[in-house]
């Protein structure tokens, strides 16, 4: 994203901004785009990372980036226990949410090294861009995560009562079944809402940095220094926000499932 710091000269037609990925080289015929190598390497350090601080962590409190993981694994549990009404199943469902946390959060951050977006080229083709600010990816990571949700609130109820609790009244009723199948395409629209919330937000931070890079000219780094913290800010949130929705989505699901499983236990009772 510090896509002008290293470029101190202005171009006279402006800043450039790409908002789509660039092809770099393509494997047996499918396109590797820029983002798509920067995604791969994003998620080789994330994974390395994480991977050398969780073996530093002990009894004790940690201290500097793993007090940092540790505060954040925390606070995704506690989000999670209030949001399921369960502190067993938050911790039975913490590590899938709190890997999607940190992953995106840390990929919003790494987005924003010197060197990713218009600094380094390959003829007009920036060589990198943040997985994030490319659709593709947030539509994948949004994919994922919802078939996460789907697969864990059926697991809890059972694929039928799972798929039942679209269905609320009669299937007699043509009113029910059309709001039934409703709702299910609802789940679809939660795939693009949160993948276009996260690209948006990405997508814009990088314009405006780019923007203001451009009008710094040889002060760049200073111009753009506060919308770089800013965006450190909103990558967090918008790491926070995708991450809180789907929570919300599983919660409602489950809950679905249980208020099915008390309404035929009751019904059970007053027809013996």
């Amino acid at each position: 994203m510090l896509n002008l710091i290293t470029k101190f000269s202005a171009e006279a037609g402006g800043p450039a901004v790409h908002i789509t990925p660039a092809e770099l080289f393509q494997i047996n015929g499918i396109p590797i785009t820029n983002s798509m190598v920067y995604g791969w390497i994003s998620s080789l350090v994330i994974i390395i990372l994480l991977i050398s601080i969780v073996r530093k962590m002990g009894i004790k409190p940690s201290k500097g980036l793993a007090q940092f993981i540790e505060i954040g694994s925390d606070f995704i549990t506690n989000q999670m226990t209030s949001s399921l009404g369960s502190r067993k199943k938050a911790l039975y469902y913490a590590p899938y949410f709190v890997t999607f946390f940190f992953f995106i959060m840390l990929s919003n951050w790494l987005g924003l090294l010197p060197g990713v977006g218009e600094a380094l080229k390959i003829g007009e083709n920036p060589i990198f861009r943040p997985f994030t600010a490319d659709l593709n990816g947030t539509l994948a990571a949004a994919t994922i995560i919802m078939i996460f949700v789907q697969f864990f609130a059926i697991k809890e109820s059972g694929l039928i009562k799972h798929i039942s609790h679209y269905f609320n009244g009669s299937l007699k009723n043509p009113l029910t079944i059309f709001l039934g199948i409703f709702e299910m395409f609802s789940e679809l629209i939660r795939v693009f809402s949160l993948a276009l919330r996260l690209f948006l937000n990405v997508t814009i931070g990088e314009v405006i940095i780019s923007v203001f890079s451009y009008l710094g000219s040889v002060v760049a780094p200073l111009t753009s220094l506060p919308f770089v913290l800013l965006e450190l800010a909103v990558g967090a949130l918008q790491a926070y926000i995708f991450v809180m929705l789907s929570m919300t989505y599983l919660s409602v699901a489950i809950k679905h499932g249980a208020e099915h499983e008390a309404h035929d236990h009751d019904v059970e009772e007053a027809t013996a």
